[in-house]
C-alpha cells in the first residue's frame, strides 16, 4: 500500500524529509519573490526582471530534479 506522505517524495527521489525541506525552501524563495513583485507593481523600476528570472531558473532546477530522479528510477 502506497503512503500518500510518501509517494510523491519517492516519485523525485527524496524522502519525506528532504522534500519537506526542498519545499519548504521553494516557498520561502517564492514568498520573497512575491514581496518583490509587490514592491516591482508599485516601483516599476524596482526588480524589473528579478522576479522572472528567478522563476525561469527555479522551474529549471525543479524540472532537473524531476529527470534526474526519473533517470535514478530507471537504473
Amino acid at each position: 500500500m502506497n503512503n500518500i506522505f510518501t509517494k510523491h517524495p519517492k516519485s523525485v527521489g527524496e524522502t519525506y524529509l528532504q522534500h519537506l525541506y526542498h519545499a519548504m525552501s521553494f516557498s520561502c524563495l517564492l514568498f520573497s519573490l512575491s514581496l518583490k513583485a509587490l514592491v516591482h507593481a508599485v516601483l516599476p523600476f524596482c526588480y524589473e526582471t528579478a522576479v522572472s528570472n528567478k522563476v525561469k531558473s527555479l522551474s529549471d532546477e525543479m524540472q532537473k530534479r524531476k529527470d534526474d530522479a526519473r533517470r535514478e528510477m530507471e537504473n
